[in-house]
């Protein structure tokens, strides 16, 4: 996708915050410090749209960014970020749910993975629920410039061992360093919005 166009929107807590211009949305899921920002950043091709921080969990809300006007990228908070309270961490639980069980102009879910450390508990709970929930799910490891290319492999297995990722759901090497993934990506988000 060439991209003309990329702003931020809006961070949206409840439902009637969210946008109401029925464009399709793709929704970013991962732990915190996953690398959320930077792909969306990669994505998009600017530097810092969305805001990278040395510090996990600064986002707590559902961040929306408008493409092209043709279809918003929604990030979620990061979960598993210790410095989070309980109430905290059932909050951003009970957002991302009602989100993902009631928003229409949901296309796909990018559930965001490290490519050096094994799925947490988290991650397989979060993919698990996506499935439960018939959620068309594109499973992004990333930081693939951290680890040797010799092993991407073995990590990528590994990924989709933990996961028990089911072979229709995509997975996607991706490097926001490098630019590896981005067309690989666009391609996916452009056919899932084109449903």
């Amino acid at each position: 996708m060439k991209i003309t166009q990329a702003e931020f929107v809006i961070s949206a807590v409840k439902p009637h915050q969210y946008p109401e211009d029925a464009l399709p949305e793709i929704a970013l899921a991962g732990r915190s410090n996953v690398g959320k920002s930077s792909l969306i950043n990669k994505l998009i091709l600017r530097k810092n749209l969305a805001r990278t921080s040395s510090q996990p969990g600064k986002t707590q809300q559902l961040n929306y960014y408008r493409v092209n006007d043709q279809v918003y990228l929604v990030d979620f908070p990061g979960y598993g970020y210790a410095k989070v309270s309980k109430t905290q961490r059932v909050l951003f639980g009970e957002m991302i749910e009602r989100y993902l069980q009631g928003r229409e102009p949901l296309k796909l879910q990018l559930l965001i993975i490290d490519i050096r450390h094994e799925p947490s508990e988290q991650d397989q709970q979060m993919y698990k629920w996506l499935k439960h929930y018939e959620i068309p799910t594109c499973v992004v490891v990333t930081k693939a410039d951290k680890i040797p290319k010799s092993k991407w492999d073995k990590h990528i297995k590994m990924v989709k061992k933990t996961l028990e990722v089911d072979p229709r759901d995509s997975v996607v090497l991706f490097s926001s360093e490098l630019g590896i993934g981005r067309e690989q990506l666009w391609d996916i988000i452009n056919e899932a919005i084109a449903t």
